[in-house]
């Protein structure tokens, strides 16, 4: 691992990560993730389970999380939150981040604000 590199994530954390988006059903999204050192990130993927975790987590940079649309944006905005994972939502969904330049700051990823979800959980 380069010098330059903090881990943020352990492999616990993965863990919960990758059972909680396998759990999902035909609801997980897809993802994709960027090795220490590669260029760019590996191609989609959407198979949880054994792809996830293929190789380990150690060189794992970050994870790219797609999304379909806001309900699923909402969903899965809760479950990383309460996971407490730092990452980034993007237009596309969000970033998951493994390791990040040391001295670098990291925000978690924050549950979703949609008042119409909360409503619904309420009923």
């Amino acid at each position: 691992m380069p010098d330059s590199l903090a881990p943020v994530l352990n492999d616990t954390k993965w863990d919960e990560l990758r059972l909680a988006m396998y759990g999902l059903g035909h609801q997980r999204p897809r993802f994709r993730v960027k090795e220490i050192g590669a260029a760019e990130p590996g191609p989609w993927d959407g198979e949880w389970f054994y792809h996830f975790r293929d190789g380990g987590y150690r060189s794992m940079e970050w994870v790219e999380v797609q999304l379909l649309d806001q309900a699923h944006r909402d969903n899965i905005a809760n479950i990383l939150a309460s996971i407490h994972l730092p990452g980034i939502h993007t237009d596309a969904g969000f970033i998951i981040y493994g390791h990040v330049a040391s001295g670098t700051s990291v925000d978690y990823i924050r549950p979703s604000s949609n008042k119409s979800l909360e409503r619904t959980r309420e009923r």
